[in-house]
């Protein structure tokens, strides 16, 4: 078992039919040996969860991955639920390159991303890192 670091990147939708590498997530997770979430080990390593949301229009999130007692999320500032984007299914769905999450961004809409890069992370400790910096929630409303 090891945290992995998996990219995502916007897929195809109405208003981008050939998807968009410059909007997407990278987030560490930790991966068990079928491709699956594992919330136990979550558990052990959620402070090394980490998410950066990318997007060209809009400026960089930096939050941490979560999950709410219902599912799975992205949370960007502790304590305010307004900022959090939903993982649909996430603890049903394989993490292997080439398949799709779906995630119900901040403004409301579900976008399929596909999952472009899953590899081992370099050291628990990295994460901050190779993901979130310094600064976990740099994310301003």
């Amino acid at each position: 078992m090891s945290l992995m670091k998996i990219r995502l990147e916007l897929g195809r939708t109405p208003d981008d039919p050939q998807g968009d590498p410059r909007h997407g997530y990278e987030f560490v997770a930790p991966v068990d040996a079928q491709g699956y979430l594992d919330p136990e080990e979550w558990k052990a390593q959620k402070d090394h969860c980490a998410v950066y949301r990318f997007h060209p229009h809009e400026p960089e999130y930096r939050g941490s991955l979560r999950h709410n007692g219902q599912g799975w999320l992205f949370d960007y500032l502790p304590g305010r639920s307004s900022d959090n984007e939903v993982i649909f299914r996430l603890d049903r769905h394989r993490i292997e390159k080439g398949l799709y999450l779906t995630i119900k961004e901040e403004d409301g809409v579900a976008r399929p991303f596909k999952i472009v890069d899953v590899k081992p992370l370099a050291g628990a400790f990295a994460t901050r890192s190779a993901i979130a910096g310094q600064k976990r929630h740099s994310h301003q409303l």
